[in-house]
């Protein structure tokens, strides 16, 4: 690390706060996670680095990107090209967001037609979404996923008798979203249903943009549900739906016949994803089998006319089980195969992955928490992997208050995606990327935290974080040939700090800071990588109940872009209010950019100036 930015630290807990302030949820040490380890655990008992966002949170910041409220977290940066639903990078840690595995009611989401096979978070909606667990750090154990962690989406959970809610939004930039959600349910069958339509003409996307200079808008379709079936006290059925469709309008694209760069530009995008499960739940076993299969289909168009259009497949058959002999012993285990497809009528083109996995959890009493785990993985290509991890965590008693230290270091890796493979392998390619013979990236990566929980509601917390990419895959920016591959470890460490500190005259106050410090094998910068973030907000709520207030902002500072020049730093302030004009009926409304920042998250590419947003949400 090149710096201790101690003191920048410091006075960012004083004096920022995140965005997701005032939600009512049990205290940290109380709440269930399910993230670390596949199964409910206490937060009190995991040793790993986890976010947690509750609907409140949702709600208090008012986002219709779920990608927006995620930034609001510790460790998480995020770069948009030009607006909503047009192509963004959410980076955890450091680590590109297509080394972060992306899963929504157990359905891994990932684009398969992606160059690096990942998710598409600029086409998440927050609307319908009930929780978000955020995993930092290697987790190759548990889910084969890579460096960046894990983002595990829950939808609005089915409820006994009948709820739901319907709202509408309108604002700036002719942007308008109409969204639905109902759930039922009773003691054996349940399910739920959310349909959110979502449509802006936006702005202009970049600034090269300028003959004539148009708007670049995005339209998004999202339906959602969820059913169940208890057969008895053990045994339950589930099935997750889901059907995606995003139409984005950029700049910078080509013909296809003369290769003419050209701004009217548009991507067309469809996922449809299905999960089923059986799970079996006794005193001291738990076991469940499922298979999920999503399917995506983009197509992208310029002036009009079809270009480059490519059609992906990911399945996945998956056993899980949890043995609990004693309250101080279990074991959590499992299997999965998962087969990955891609089709662009050019190539056609599949790999299958098998991967076994066992992990440990015990405990000392009520203050000590332990896991160590291993994974196997077999890949049609690139052969068997282990992949481990470790993790710890330490309750000291103090009085009301608790202190916790915990650490975990683990290990992940990630082959090259059928994207890359079949990129060097096409006439686009050319020396030295059609020269070069990709290999599996490894990762390795480890924190250690401490975290005080006062019971007057004092949070304070400390995590030191590092972690590499080894043989790191990045596309040529400079000859434009293909994909290159690095020589040596690319790294990303650096410090998080997260306060919530108890105010009152029923104000709430939190705060996260990152610092991270990274340097590709070469010893260079990697780009896009802020070295300061921090995530402010204030949140106040009435008395009564009837009308809340908050003003968020956020901070990026020291981010490089590839050509070596620094990125725009800035400072962005959200405002937000709800009015219950009724129990059942709230005026909600925001303004983003209240202070018309004018910035880029990359050199080119506009951002909202300031914009104003209301709507109102019916609940029965």
């Amino acid at each position: 690390m090149k710096t201790t930015p101690i003191a920048l630290g410091a006075l960012a807990l004083l004096t920022t706060l995140p965005a997701y302030a005032g939600s009512q949820t049990p205290t940290p040490l109380e709440e269930i996670v399910i993230s670390s380890s596949r199964i409910p655990m206490p937060l009190r008992e995991v040793g790993t680095s986890i976010s947690v966002v509750e609907l409140a949170d949702i709600r208090a910041l008012g986002f219709n990107s779920l990608q927006d409220v995620l930034r609001t977290q510790p460790g998480v940066a995020v770069t948009n090209t030009g607006g909503s639903g047009k192509v963004s990078s959410l980076r955890i840690r450091g680590e590109e967001g297509y080394r972060t595995l992306l899963l929504i009611d157990g359905i891994d989401v990932s684009d398969t037609t992606a160059p690096q096979h990942g998710p598409r978070f600029e086409q998440l909606l927050s609307a319908g979404v009930q929780r978000v667990e955020i995993l930092r750090g290697p987790q190759g154990m548990m889910y084969g996923a890579d460096a960046g962690g894990v983002v595990n989406i829950s939808t609005r959970a089915p409820q006994a008798g009948v709820q739901g809610d319907i709202s509408a939004e309108a604002g700036r930039y002719g942007s308008r979203q109409l969204s639905a959600n109902i759930a039922a349910g009773n003691d054996q069958v349940d399910g739920s249903l959310a349909l959110t339509d979502f449509s802006t003409d936006g702005y202009n996307a970049r600034t090269t943009d300028t003959n004539p200079a148009d708007k670049d808008g995005y339209d998004n379709t999202t339906v959602h549900g969820r059913a169940g079936w208890n057969i008895n006290e053990q045994l339950r059925l589930e099935l997750v739906a889901r059907d995606a469709e995003g139409n984005s309008q950029y700049d910078g694209c080509f013909t296809s016949d003369t290769f003419a760069p050209s701004n009217l530009c548009s991507d067309n995008y469809q996922q449809q994803a299905w999960r089923g499960a059986m799970s079996w739940q006794g005193e001291q076993l738990q076991q469940e089998l499922a298979f999920s299969r999503s399917e995506t289909e983009r197509q992208l168009f310029t002036e009009g006319r079809p270009g480059f259009g490519t059609e992906g497949e990911l399945s996945r058959l998956s056993y899980i089980g949890s043995f609990a002999p004693s309250d101080s012993l279990q074991l959590v285990y499992g299997a999965d195969l998962e087969r990955a497809t891609l089709d662009d009528g050019s190539f056609d083109t599949e790999r299958d992955q098998k991967g076994y996995y066992l992990e440990y959890q015990g405990s000392v009493g009520e203050q000590l928490y332990f896991t160590a785990g291993a994974r196997h993985d077999d890949n049609d290509d690139f052969g068997r992997h282990n992949t481990w991890r470790v993790s710890g965590a330490w309750i000291v008693p103090m009085g009301a208050d608790e202190l916790k230290f915990r650490g975990s270091w683990g290990t992940g890796f990630r082959a090259p995606s059928l994207y890359e493979i079949a990129y060097n392998n096409s006439f686009f390619a050319s020396a030295p990327a059609a020269d070069t013979n990709l290999r599996e990236e490894r990762s390795e990566g480890y924190d250690l935290g401490v975290a005080f929980y006062g019971s007057n509601g004092l949070q304070l917390e400390a995590v030191y974080f590092a972690q590499s990419v080894e043989n790191e895959i990045f596309f040529d920016l400079q000859a434009f040939s293909g994909y290159l591959q690095g020589d040596g470890d690319s790294d990303s460490s650096g410090v998080e700090l997260i306060a919530q500190l108890p105010l009152p005259r029923q104000l709430s106050l939190q705060g996260n800071y990152t610092y991270n410090d990274t340097d590709t094998a070469a010893g260079t910068y990697r780009v896009y990588r802020p070295r300061h973030l921090a995530n402010i907000g204030l949140q106040w709520q009435h008395s009564s109940g009837q009308l809340s207030l908050g003003l968020n902002a956020r901070m990026s500072r020291d981010a490089r872009s590839p050509d070596g020049s620094p990125v725009d730093n800035y400072e962005v302030v959200d405002m937000n209010i709800r009015y219950a004009l009724l129990p059942e009926l709230e005026l909600y409304g925001r303004v983003e950019n209240l202070l018309n920042s004018n910035y880029e998250e990359i050199p080119t590419y506009q951002t909202s100036a300031r914009a104003a947003y209301a709507g109102l949400r019916y609940a029965f």
